[in-house]
């Protein structure tokens, strides 16, 4: 072989490896540090009436689950532990402003960075609340603050009834432990940082087969006023699957020591496979404080699972107040994950 083409040769070889190296080295990162853009969009057209109110015609977005984006990752630091972080936005579709609300933060669902390992995963920043979760987990409408009655009667109903902190708290810590055969369980902390006080919570998760169960306590103290602050809790929830069937059931109370009420919130539901796809919802809420009207809501759905992201469903709510006239909600909506 000439000479220059032996030198070529061993050029071009060179560069092979070169890029070989730097190939893998890329992939290698890519691997060391995963992140992911996510989200839902929830859009839904039908009627909105609280209980002694007008009824109002919309195209509403969130009604069946709030609509959000958010971008998360983790990063492998070797030895078993990892870095991770996410920060998500809520979003109303209807209108393309962001937030749930116009007074919202940007980064309201998740804003967080910590580390996890086998021994489990803490978090700083502004994190979903255990007592949430386990809201959403034991009805079967989710976490639908549009439809779901547990979800309205816990965190929508208003005045010193309802669970005050938010369904996020900032300035906190959380610790999530792993999974022991089945059990978990969550401690949370949002540092007061110059306000009244700080919030506290602690909850348990257990699920083995078609059985589960779940219990949430939180002492909210961090607001401003006898409605934002000065909230005690208590949650129990479970579950039980028998095809087609899922039964669902639910206490909280709600303890507000600014104003000396307490609110005894009772949920139960169930849903039923209907063929391949679909799924018929149903639940029941009564709201009964010690100082104020009784609130009874009965929700009834159905959900069609068009492919593994996108569903369609239609829901009709009854929404009754003591001493009002019933809301009559309603409404057709398509939810898209990505």
């Amino acid at each position: 072989m000439p000479r220059i083409a032996r030198l070529s040769s061993t050029r071009l070889g060179a560069r092979s490896l070169v890029l070989a190296a730097l190939l893998s080295f890329g992939v290698s990162a890519v691997q060391a540090q995963a992140v992911s853009l996510y989200g839902l969009i929830d859009l839904s057209v039908g009627q909105i009436q609280a209980p002694g109110g007008k009824s109002q015609q919309a195209v509403t977005s969130g009604q069946m689950s709030t609509s959000f984006f958010g971008v998360k990752g983790a990063e492998d630091l070797g030895g078993g532990m990892s870095a991770v972080y996410a920060i998500e936005s809520f979003m109303r579709n209807d209108t393309g402003s962001s937030g749930r609300f116009d007074t919202d933060t940007f980064w309201a669902r998740n804003a967080y960075v910590g580390l996890s390992s086998g021994a489990g995963t803490v978090t700083l920043g502004r994190n979903t609340t255990s007592l949430f979760v386990n809201t959403l987990i034991f009805n079967p409408f989710g976490d639908s603050f549009g439809f779901s009655p547990s979800i309205r009667h816990v965190f929508t109903s208003g005045g010193n009834v309802q669970v005050s902190g938010d369904t996020g708290w900032s300035d906190s810590v959380k610790y999530a432990s792993p999974n022991f055969s089945g059990l978990s369980f969550t401690g949370h902390v949002a540092l007061a940082e110059g306000s009244d006080g700080r919030n506290t919570g602690l909850s348990a998760l257990y699920f083995s087969g078609p059985f589960g169960a779940g219990f949430a306590w939180q002492k909210a103290d961090k607001g401003s006023g006898p409605f934002d602050r000065n909230t005690n809790t208590w949650q129990l929830g479970g579950s039980y699957g028998f095809a087609p069937f899922k039964l669902y059931g639910q206490y909280t109370h709600v303890e507000n020591s600014s104003t000396n009420n307490t609110s005894k919130i009772i949920g139960l539901g169930g849903d039923m496979v209907v063929g391949p796809l679909g799924k018929v919802l149903l639940h029941y809420s009564r709201l009964s404080p010690d100082v104020g009207p009784n609130r009874t809501t009965i929700s009834v759905g159905y959900d069609y699972q068009m492919s593994k992201r996108t569903d369609l469903y239609a829901v009709y709510m009854n929404d009754k107040l003591s001493g009002l006239a019933t809301g009559t909600n309603y409404g057709v909506g398509v939810r898209h994950r990505f």
